[in-house]
């Protein structure tokens, strides 16, 4: 458990490191996320050494969005004037953010295809 808390906070740690040096405007947790999945994908870090933590923090999901869900509760009027605004540009975003998402898997998937296809013919 000990290694699995060093390894996440870690990949944290550094991810505000780098937002600390470099100034760039990424969320620190969200750069600690990509090295964590470059070092893994990397096979730096082995998924059985993070399973355990990633499985319980994943489990539990939920219990991270309840402050937030209650700190909506004071601009509930602010969120009644602006509902419109606030509908359609959840809908709009959750539409671009679907096209893109899709279209970078069929870009990827093609990819993967094609070093598989690779790989196969030099066997």
């Amino acid at each position: 458990m000990i290694r699995q808390c060093f390894i996440l906070f870690g990949c944290l740690a550094l991810g505000e490191l780098t937002v600390w040096l470099t100034g760039v405007k990424l969320p620190a947790s969200i750069i600690g996320m990509l090295l964590l999945t470059l070092l893994l994908k990397l096979k730096v870090v082995k998924l059985e050494w993070v399973r355990g933590l990633t499985d319980f923090l994943i489990a539990n999901l939920g219990f991270f969005f309840v402050p937030p869900g209650v700190a909506l509760m004071l601009y509930f009027d602010l969120i009644k004037a602006e509902i419109v605004p606030i509908t359609l540009a959840t809908l709009l975003s959750t539409i671009i953010v679907l096209i893109i998402t899709g279209h970078t898997h069929q870009v990827v998937s093609k990819g993967e295809n094609k070093v598989r296809d690779k790989i196969s013919s030099k066997k």
